[in-house]
């Protein structure tokens, strides 16, 4: 225990940036005892995975799906004051293609459960169906491990999906954890996910759909979690310069500049590249980052009168604009509410945003019957949400070749995609590197 006070006395780490891998980090620190300060540019925390109001009403920048498997997401969220039974509505693995598809995982120990799930799936033919289910076996005797990394259509060809199932099922899996088309995605990194959500237990594949939006959910407890143990967490507080000096680092803001033992950079990829690209030491790092490829997120809300509904709290479509439908009357208690997200890139990036809004309502009127216009569309279109995760991606370590200067996010060195589960791991590991 002495130690660890001689530690927290010779460490003052500033984080920058507060969204979920930078506020995973400021947390860890705060609870071995070691003053933080995190700076987050913008009004509130979160990143890319936080609260807007529109119309007077709570939405995020866009819907975020954590699965059972992202044990430390979800450790930290009870950390800081989070309780999962609320804060979540929790179903089992579902994949539900509406007409087309439906496959749900019955409350077996896995793998049975997918097994039985991929032989009972509705929508394929049985040969499809006895293919799939071999698929999962034989990833399961390599351990979810390929000796060189492929995209994923190569895998899938490799093993006999043909077009049908993969359409249907593995591709609307790899969007949903990738955000990336199977043509360019990393089979590799698809596998680790499979391997924690599908093959460890029944509930590491249920699904959480958040209550609460993304700031309230983790990082805004997260903030009071900090401040309790004497940290601060300043929002509206951009980070202007990095620079090293003998005595530690130091981060100039438009309020002044602090000198840091270490500093942990929570930016995202443009924003981390900018601050860097100045020092020859992290050429390599900068040069890295500059080289990822990122894919888009659009999120287009609809507020309908009350009544309107949809079959299931989540639903996919197949073929059409739409890939995800999110009912938030059913999830958050916000009836009327409905939700579409196109993950990955595509002809829907051509269209304005009236026009895309328009073809969505569109849908939901020849799917569901759902008459008339909304009251209000709102489209949040995230750009540039994650990096292209692409077979052999050599994405920058946490420790740079700066003494004292750390990296975090979800593009940083890991097994996982851009997930929110990938961010916190990186924070953690920053973390765990200064007080080790």
């Amino acid at each position: 225990m002495a130690g660890l006070q001689d530690l927290a006395q010779k460490l003052n780490v500033g984080v920058i940036g507060g969204g979920y891998a930078g506020m995973a980090a400021a947390v860890a620190l705060a609870e071995r005892g070691i003053p933080v300060t995190v700076f987050e540019s913008a009004r509130q925390l979160g990143g890319r995975a936080r609260g807007v109001v529109h119309q007077d009403t709570q939405l995020d920048n866009g819907q975020h799906l954590l699965l059972g498997c992202y044990r430390q997401t979800l450790r930290l969220i009870e950390q800081v004051g989070g309780n999962l039974e609320q804060d979540f509505l929790r179903l089992p693995l579902q994949l539900d293609l509406h007409g087309e598809f439906s496959l749900r995982a019955p409350h077996l120990p896995a793998p049975l459960h997918l097994l039985i799930a991929l032989l009972s799936a509705q929508g394929l033919p049985f040969g499809a169906r006895l293919n799939a289910a071999r698929f999962m076996l034989a990833l399961r005797r390599m351990n979810f491990r390929l000796s060189c990394d492929m995209t994923v259509a190569e895998l899938l060809a490799q093993h006999g999906q043909d077009a049908e199932p993969a359409q249907k099922l593995w591709e609307p899996l790899c969007i949903a954890a990738l955000n990336t088309p199977i043509r360019k995605a990393s089979a590799r990194v698809l596998l680790n996910v499979l391997r924690d959500a599908l093959n460890r237990s029944r509930a590491d594949s249920d699904m959480l759909l958040p209550r609460v939006d993304f700031t309230a959910l983790f990082p805004q407890r997260a903030a009071s979690y900090v401040e309790e143990r004497g940290g601060k967490v300043l929002t509206s507080c951009g980070v202007e310069a990095i620079t090293p000096k003998d005595s530690g680092i130091e981060l100039t803001t438009a309020e002044g500049t602090t000198i840091f033992s270490h500093v942990i950079c929570a930016a995202p990829p443009v924003a981390a590249a900018k601050l860097l690209r100045s020092f020859a030491a992290l050429e390599n790092t900068v040069a890295q980052i500059n080289g990822l490829e990122h894919q888009p997120i659009y999120t287009i809300y609809l507020r309908y009168p009350a009544h309107v509904t949809l079959p299931h709290p989540m639903i996919g479509l197949h073929r059409r604009f739409s890939q995800w439908l999110f009912d938030k009357g059913q999830i958050a208690g916000q009836h009327g509410l409905l939700a579409a997200v196109i993950s990955a890139e595509g002809i829907h990036q051509e269209l304005p945003q009236e026009q895309l809004a328009q073809k969505v309502i569109a849908e939901l009127r020849e799917e569901f019957g759902i008459a008339g216009q909304p009251e209000w569309f709102k489209v949040i279109a995230e750009k540039r949400a994650t990096f292209c995760c692409a077979p052999n991606l050599q994405r920058p370590s946490q420790q740079t070749a700066l003494p004292g200067l750390l990296l975090a996010g979800d593009y940083t060195a890991g097994d996982y995609p851009a997930t929110l589960e990938g961010a916190v791991l990186s924070g953690l590991r920053c973390a765990s590197l200064i007080s080790a």
